[in-house]
């Protein structure tokens, strides 16, 4: 039988990716920034960072396992960062102050950025574990 480890040492980095996503979500962003004339910064700003925290999340988790376990990869790097996602919009909206804003958009492009982080994944699977 084999030892479990717990998940903070075997997910360390999709962890830290996790909470930088919660304190970035709820702090008070600045008013100007640089890039505030690029078109739908804060979209694709939103579908990085959940795209790059899912598919941190798949990495470690191929490192880790041997066979694939699609309902856990269903639950813990699809379902649960969505759901996270609708929940720390509506923190936005209604426990913020007014310092941020909950927004539709924005809940559908941290959606769109899970969605392409599980494509990612797979593909990172097919090319480098090679598991079924």
């Amino acid at each position: 039988m084999q030892k479990q480890i717990p998940s903070l040492k075997r997910y360390p980095l999709s962890w830290c990716c996790i909470a930088l996503v919660w304190i970035l979500s709820l702090t008070p962003i600045f008013p100007e920034t640089p890039f505030d004339d690029v078109a739908f910064i804060d979209k694709w700003t939103h579908l990085v960072m959940y795209g790059g925290t899912c598919s941190v999340i798949w990495f470690e988790y191929l490192r880790h396992h041997n066979r694939l376990d699609y309902e856990k990869l269903f639950f813990y790097a699809f379902l649960l960062p969505i759901l996270m996602s609708g929940l720390l919009e509506l923190l936005q909206e209604y426990c913020t102050g007014g310092h941020r804003n909950g927004d539709w958009l924005d809940f559908a492009a941290n959606s769109l950025g899970v969605l392409l982080a599980a494509l990612v994944g797979l593909l990172m699977n097919f090319l480098f574990f090679h598991r079924n």
